[in-house]
């Protein structure tokens, strides 16, 4: 019985970006949150038994913090050369197959790799490539000197796969000046097969190829909408806090917390859009824990909750409902003080209040109740 193949995958790191401009080398770059260089190592250790990293170690450290991989060895001059030097740190593991990728590709399309390990069953190499559909011409000058016909031309992508004995005795005594490690079979005259590529593999180059790769990358967010409501009673004695400030009042309004009318209902709203209850599921009044603490702690906890995940807030709108005391004059701290719990730029609150014309317990001031609708954006 046979068994499955062992497989490496060679992670380069090593490129200075030049084309790209930035200080930061591009595969160092955020991208949807994480480096780019993360990306595609996430991708790799998923289809491979061992990642080897080749650049420079403090940023790939940093880059790869918690995800099992190698010790880094340091790039060369040339790609080649760094590719070489990859090779070479993985001859004491002896894979059976090697996957050679760019660093700064970190989308792999999830059938590429299956299909590179199928096509080495008749190949001792295979890389990924897409058909050129463009008309190709040659310029000289800023001027068209010619038209290249298009027939059988492919553009290679990575990342590229190998027979590792094979790859490590070639490169062993190549010349330099090799773009990939396809060329390198080739010139040697053995057969590389092409497997099909995807134009979402994009190898961030310049910088309008980050914009590209976010729509990639980024998960489809899907709006979420929850609504919360609350009523607290008015007492003497009690400190008014609405929206995480402080209002001067003649009286505070009554609750187990600092009974914030405002916070209470918005945390609501947010635990809605995320089907995840309300705020007494998570903070239970019948516990002593809870007792006058500061409204701060659960509007965090639900800003937490959306990170966990994985969503946005959109926006929040919070309506205060009394006739006592106004509203405006506080509604700007209101405003900022929520976006800093969440975490958001002011510009996505709203805080604002009415009356009830005198009607009901609001209109004879026994108590304060507020609404809150809250829109959030998670992954589908």
């Amino acid at each position: 019985m046979s068994h499955p193949p062992r497989i490496a995958a060679l992670l380069v790191a090593a490129g200075s970006g030049s084309r790209f401009g930035a200080e930061t080398p591009k595969q160092f770059l955020p991208l949807a949150g994480r480096p780019v260089l993360r990306h595609a190592a996430e991708a790799l250790a998923r289809a491979a038994d061992l990642l080897q990293p080749v650049g420079d170690a403090t940023l790939i450290e940093a880059a790869l913090a918690g995800l099992a991989h190698l010790p880094p060895v340091p790039g060369g001059a040339t790609r080649q050369d760094s590719v070489r030097a990859g090779v070479e740190a993985l001859a004491p593991h002896a894979p059976d197959i090697v996957l050679v990728h760019d660093g700064a590709r970190p989308f792999i399309p999830a059938g590429t790799i299956p299909a590179l390990v199928a096509a080495l069953a008749g190949s001792p190499g295979a890389i990924p490539a897409v058909p050129v559909a463009d008309t190709l011409k040659r310029g000289v000058d800023g001027r068209i000197a010619a038209t290249v016909p298009r027939e059988g031309l492919f553009r290679a992508q990575t990342p590229q796969a190998f027979r590792f004995p094979l790859l490590l005795e070639l490169h062993r005594g190549a010349c330099d000046g090799a773009t990939d490690d396809a060329a390198i079979l080739e010139a040697a005259g053995h057969a590389v097969a092409l497997v099909p590529g995807h134009e979402d593999n994009i190898k961030l180059t310049y910088k309008e190829d980050l914009v590209r790769l976010e729509r990639v990358i980024a998960p489809t967010l899907l709006p979420r909408v929850g609504t919360g409501f609350d009523v607290h009673v008015l007492e003497a004695g009690r400190k008014l806090i609405l929206c995480g400030v402080d209002v001067p009042h003649e009286r505070g309004l009554a609750g187990h917390s600092d009974a914030d009318v405002g916070i209470h209902a918005l945390c609501d709203a947010i635990y809605g859009a995320l089907a995840e209850g309300d705020i007494g599921r998570h903070f239970p009044p019948s516990e002593a824990t809870w007792k006058d603490a500061d409204s701060a702690r659960f509007l965090r906890h639900a800003a937490a909750r959306i990170a966990a995940r994985g969503g946005v807030l959109a926006n929040a709108d919070v309506t205060l409902i009394c006739e006592r005391p106004k509203i405006g004059p506080h509604a700007p701290a209101m405003m900022a003080r929520l976006a800093e719990l969440l975490g958001v730029d002011v510009g996505r609150i709203s805080v604002k209040a009415t009356t009830t014309e005198r009607l009901g317990f609001t209109g004879r001031m026994e108590g304060i109740a507020a609404q809150a609708v809250a829109t959030i954006l998670l992954p589908a």
